[in-house]
């Protein structure tokens, strides 16, 4: 069994995307469902400023078909609560209560650790226990400390999945650690010429020959071309693997 590829953008409400992605005039409503009509996924931008009412997520699913998920950023005060101290029990229930009316729809929670928040071990942990083994959560951190073995056993133990960050001041591409049972990307460069998105494509495979998912996100730009990256991303993925799946005609020679 593979696994499937969930590509698209950070946010999707964004008229000025006409005419490159969306077709002229569309508005509101009609944003989403022309977005989910050609992606099969979406990180939402709003929610990390007000967390998400009941009513606006049974909305965002009815407009989007079985097969696409959500990634929901976490409140952006209530995630800093749930791993600035104390107990975060509270500011947990708080973030996940809307949750439930997502479904199977809701494929993670994206949890960012700001750049000014070093490690702490056990502020960490505290969340990672506190938060419901039932909603996938992902966490991004922003500030080098955390990338150490330590952090990344923690996340394995409560299969938290850590975040992977394409940026442009990074000379590289970022190492792709495996914690959790899904692989998050988050590709934030001004740019993806086709060399990159190949070199992403077969990084990015033999995840999914594994069986695991793998979600890969694209920053939102002002003209259009994020959702484009995101559909030539999948695409290039497809046509890699049945290239590298296709049998040796009648006489070809094998290896």
């Amino acid at each position: 069994m593979t696994g499937r590829l969930f590509a698209g953008t950070s946010g999707f409400a964004y008229p000025s995307w006409s005419p490159t992605f969306y077709a002229p005039g569309l508005r509101g409503d009609e944003l989403l469902r022309e977005y989910a009509s050609r992606l099969s996924a979406c990180e939402l931008n709003s929610t990390y400023y007000r967390r998400p009412t009941e009513a606006a997520i049974r909305s965002w699913v009815a407009r989007t078909p079985g097969t696409f998920r959500f990634a929901l950023k976490a409140q952006r005060g209530g995630s800093l609560r749930a791993l600035g101290g104390g107990d975060p029990a509270g500011s947990v229930a708080w973030l996940t209560e809307p949750l439930h009316a997502f479904g199977d729809r809701l494929g993670t929670v994206l949890f960012r650790v700001p750049a000014d928040m070093e490690r702490d071990d056990d502020r960490l942990r505290a969340l990672l226990e506190a938060w419901p083994a039932s909603i996938p959560i992902t966490l991004e951190f922003q500030h080098s400390s955390w990338q150490v073995d330590e952090t990344f056993a923690c996340l394995r133990e409560h299969r938290a999945v850590l975040c992977a960050t394409d940026l442009d001041e990074a000379e590289e591409p970022p190492i792709i650690r495996l914690t959790g049972p899904f692989l998050y990307l988050r590709l934030r460069r001004a740019g993806y010429a086709p060399a990159d998105q190949d070199a992403w494509a077969a990084r990015i495979i033999p995840f999914l020959d594994s069986g695991l998912d793998v979600h890969v996100y694209f920053r939102h730009d002002e003209t259009g071309h994020a959702p484009g990256r995101a559909l030539d991303l999948a695409e290039r993925v497809k046509a890699r693997r049945a290239l590298e799946r296709r049998e040796p005609s009648l006489g070809e020679p094998t290896t």
